[in-house]
């Protein structure tokens, strides 16, 4: 008996925490916006997305509605189909992080970096770029 009150009290808060919103804690809420972007996938990427926010792709820079950013990553994913994603640098704070990665896509290199902040339970992207390394 004593043995099982051991494991209860050791498995109990793991199936507690197990229910937990994904942007809590220890949750790193750029795995899935590094997958969707290896995976091209605008569509996915752009549920992450504030509802405005700043995007500059291939030197093309504006502030844009979550809709209009969806279609300018969609659009660059068309023309270069991402080969590789790496992150080389994260930072962050509990209500704001950013990371700088590098990119492989269409033939080419390009620097990624993106911010996202916390809104209310959840991050959202708020800068994206996407700039060609020469």
């Amino acid at each position: 008996m004593r043995n099982l009150l051991r494991y209860v009290a050791v498995l109990l808060p793991l199936f507690l925490c197990w229910n937990l919103p994904a942007q809590q804690g220890g949750y790193d809420v750029f795995t899935p916006i590094c997958k969707y972007i290896l995976q091209g996938n605008a569509d996915n990427l752009s549920a992450w997305f504030d509802d405005n926010l700043e995007i500059a792709v291939a030197a093309r820079t504006s502030n844009a509605s979550k809709a209009q950013a969806r279609q300018i990553l969609k659009d660059f994913f068309e023309s270069h189909t991402p080969r590789s994603f790496e992150v080389n640098h994260a930072v962050g704070r509990e209500n704001m992080k950013s990371i700088l990665g590098t990119l492989n896509a269409g033939g080419e290199t390009y620097t990624v970096t993106i911010f996202v902040s916390n809104k209310g339970s959840t991050y959202k992207i708020q800068q994206l770029k996407i700039e060609q390394q020469l």
